[in-house]
């Protein structure tokens, strides 16, 4: 069998499974499992997967996922995430388009804490988008930045996404956490910045309203109880990785006992707590382990068949500048991302453009960032993009799809403006894990 008819072959088996409703983890496993059979056949093909599975999850560099998940899944479950939201609302005060900007802080916020792009939308879009409208703004501007900035998720550290790309692509975690810092914050200052010069053009979008005077006093004490502790726990997690003083596993232990500290002296250590919080944490890490089982087997198919020299070789004679070739690459992500979750992609694609990324000379790090913001990208982007739909069901009645994918186009263009920004400027990626 040629290797394209075996990828065509493998991709339509995947959809079907997909389409059936399992699971891409299994579904993955169950064609990877097909594969063998096809290619090595017997016994001893099903004895090699079995070894590759085994080499791919044990490592130490997976050890972060579980622990970085847990950390947010307890903050998340004490009530530590809520009343870090409330904190930042006392300092906005009466600033116009206050909600909206809010709403970036918020998911700034919960960004360090989910890790999931769709869990963040739908907390932001079921709590802050009703209140944004029953306060006069506009259906656009009380849907698009929870769409925006519920799509951080993935870029601000500690992001489960940028581990799981760094460990299929072999790239150093630690460059990576410290490498999508820029580009978090620069895309979040990005969002806060349209907001208020939209806000400051259209004002009727977002009218001003009388909002409760909290004395300077008490929202220092909340900003030092509340709101400092969480935000510090991150920070270290991000200097101890930066500065080399612990490793990516090791910061994200520390991280996780530190939120057991805060948990206790808060009062939210209780059982109920602990029980919900580590059966979220066991659910998700068991998911992304199976992902990242099937991707180990997925590579190993793909040089089997032939697949990656061809498509290398392809890639790398096209008559087209690099950057072309970037965006290309980036274009069929963007693509899948409509319809599949972002771990599944990166399951899918790394294997396959890894050895372009090496062929054309480019740095890997770079690389991985530039795809995390098309990941995000893609999970706002119409007509399927999976965190549209899911402000559908948390949006307030009334709401259409027309009024979502108009809400979101500005954010994705902010989106693409700051990819092609680190495409041709390659520094605001690399800058800080230059320093490492």
């Amino acid at each position: 069998m040629e290797w394209w008819q075996f990828l065509i072959f493998f991709f339509c088996g995947l959809t079907l499974f997909m389409f059936m409703g399992l699971p891409v983890a299994i579904a993955f496993l169950l064609m990877n499992m097909i594969g063998v059979y096809m290619l090595w056949g017997g016994v001893s093909g099903f004895n090699q997967l079995i070894l590759s599975i085994d080499s791919s999850i044990s490592t130490f560099y997976l050890v972060p996922i579980p622990m970085f998940i847990l950390m947010g899944t307890l903050m998340f479950h004490s009530g530590i995430a809520p009343r870090m939201i409330k904190v930042i609302d006392q300092w906005l005060g009466f600033i116009s388009g206050r909600l909206a900007v809010l709403t970036v802080g918020a998911g700034a916020a919960l960004a360090t804490l989910t890790g999931v792009a769709m869990g963040s939308v739908a907390m932001l879009g079921s709590t802050l988008t009703s209140e944004m409208q029953k306060h006069g703004y506009s259906k656009s501007l009380s849907i698009g930045p929870v769409l925006g900035s519920g799509a951080l998720a993935i870029l601000i550290p500690p992001s489960t996404l940028a581990i799981v790309l760094a460990s299929v692509g072999g790239f150093s975690v630690a460059k990576t956490l410290v490498a999508i810092v820029v580009p978090g914050v620069l895309l979040a200052l990005m969002y806060v910045a349209y907001i208020l010069i939209r806000v400051k053009l259209r004002p009727h979008e977002a009218p001003v309203y009388d909002v409760p005077v909290v004395p300077l006093g008490r929202k220092v004490k909340d900003t030092f109880l509340y709101l400092l502790p969480p935000v510090s726990i991150v920070f270290l997690i991000i200097a101890c990785i930066f500065f080399g003083w612990a490793t990516p596993t090791e910061s994200a232990a520390i991280g996780t006992f530190l939120t057991f500290i805060l948990m206790a002296c808060s009062g939210s250590l209780t059982v109920a707590n602990l029980k919900n919080a580590i059966g979220s944490a066991t659910q998700l890490s068991i998911m992304i382990l199976i992902i990242l089982t099937g991707s180990a087997g997925f590579s190993q198919l793909l040089g089997f068949s032939g697949a990656t020299s061809a498509i290398t070789s392809w890639a790398t004679s096209l008559p087209v500048d690099p950057v072309v070739l970037m965006i290309m690459m980036m274009l069929i992500v963007l693509v899948i991302g409509m319809f599949i979750e972002q771990t599944s992609i990166v399951l899918v694609t790394i294997p396959i453009f890894l050895p372009i990324i090496r062929a054309m000379g480019w740095d890997p790090i770079w690389f991985a960032v530039i795809m995390m913001v098309n990941l995000e990208l893609a999970t706002i982007t119409p007509p399927a993009g999976l965190s549209l739909f899911v402000m559908k069901g948390v949006a307030p009645p009334g709401t259409t799809m027309k009024d979502i994918y108009w809400a979101a186009f500005p954010f994705i263009m902010l989106n693409i403006l700051l990819m092609l920004i680190m495409i041709v400027f390659p520094p605001i990626a690399l800058w800080l894990p230059s320093f490492m």
